[in-house]
């Protein structure tokens, strides 16, 4: 796999798990939102372009929280594509009590250069408020998932050729947030779904991002993202990695 394929492929797949959202959390009932926007050029003995905005809305109480996010990913060298990612989803999630949760979300991607004509999954569980403090939380969860992938030219995954492959997939991960500093914040998101269809196979991601705010409504992002699969069919690599910066615009 070449960079610009390992770079398409990953950004797919963290879709699967979620978007950190980079909008501000109040436990207000009002929505809030943040465009993230990250753009490269190069030219001379190397022509190369690549794009990538990210739309993240939010809207928090004291008991529940609803993320909404999309992500467009464009990217060409020397007039050829070389990235061309789509992806929306939804999260929620609603105290039981104090202590305990339970969540949804869903997600939708398309990725036709990591021949992912559409990927679509969701999901279901409780979890657990290990800590929760204005300036950090740590959450703990489980439950079930099931995904579905459509593929632009069959490929060998799960001991078979295959156009669509669907399977259940149990998630076991944890997720915090950390107040730095008046003016910087941390995002990281770890998460395991064993595949309970071709059971001894599994993926894992994993998600860390922080926050700079320059301005009141401007702030300076930097995000890393790990994804491994056990079986991410013949020909790939098992492990990919991105670290992405970007500037976000905030509307509070």
């Amino acid at each position: 796999m070449n960079f610009a394929s390992t770079f398409a492929a990953l950004a797919a797949l963290a879709a699967s798990s979620g978007a950190l959202a980079q909008a501000t959390v109040k436990p207000d009932n009002q929505w809030r939102a943040a465009f993230t926007v990250g753009f490269s050029v190069a030219s001379g003995n190397t022509e190369s372009t690549l794009l990538n905005v990210q739309a993240d809305a939010v809207r928090a109480s004291e008991t529940d929280k609803l993320v909404l996010f999309g992500q467009q990913t464009y990217g060409e060298s020397a007039e050829v594509r070389t990235n061309d990612l789509a992806t929306l989803g939804a999260r929620y999630n609603r105290d039981i009590d104090p202590q305990w949760f339970w969540f949804a979300n869903g997600e939708a991607t398309r990725n036709e250069l990591a021949n992912l004509s559409v990927r679509a999954s969701v999901a279901s569980g409780i979890g657990r408020h290990v800590v929760k403090t204005e300036a950090t939380t740590f959450d703990m969860f489980g439950g079930l998932g099931w995904s579905y992938d459509r593929y632009v030219d069959p490929v060998f995954v799960a001991d078979a050729v295959r156009e669509r492959y669907q399977r259940w997939e149990p998630v076991i991960g944890e997720e915090s947030t950390h107040k730095l500093s008046a003016t910087t914040t941390l995002r990281q998101r770890l998460a395991v779904f064993p595949n309970a269809t071709d059971t001894g196979e599994f993926r894992a991601t994993f998600e860390g991002g922080v926050a700079v705010a320059m301005t009141n409504t401007l702030s300076l992002n930097a995000t890393l993202s790990v994804r491994y699969s056990s079986d991410p069919g013949v020909g790939e690599k098992t492990t990919d990695t991105l670290f992405v910066t970007g500037v976000a615009y905030k509307l509070d």
